[in-house]
């Protein structure tokens, strides 16, 4: 497979990662419990749909190049969010953060 080109492959995986990582960042809890980080965690949640939508909207184009970038996007968030404590994971397969806490 050629390093510097984005395959049907790829996009195929990074919607099965960023969708997993999406699950589990929905399904968990928050680290911070203050109203303000609530809500900051429900907005995360709602970009990170969003990008997932332009993600699968521009695949059903043709677009893979724009729904890759879109994948990054989403991913982007959820590794954000992770950092932040607002998704209280322990999976560093799926994001930035240590497996055990």
């Amino acid at each position: 497979m050629n390093q510097d080109q984005i395959t049907l492959e790829h996009i195929k995986k990074y919607f099965s990662v960023t969708k997993k990582a999406y699950d589990m960042a929905k399904g968990s809890g928050s680290r911070l419990n203050s109203e303000d980080m609530l809500l900051a965690r429900n907005d995360f949640l709602d970009m990170i749909s969003r990008y997932i939508t332009d993600a699968e909207h521009f695949n059903s184009l043709g677009n893979i190049v724009d729904a890759f970038a879109a994948l990054n996007y989403a991913h982007g968030w959820l590794d954000a969010g992770a950092r932040l404590g607002l998704f209280d994971v322990h999976d560093s397969t799926l994001f930035t953060v240590d497996d055990a806490e």
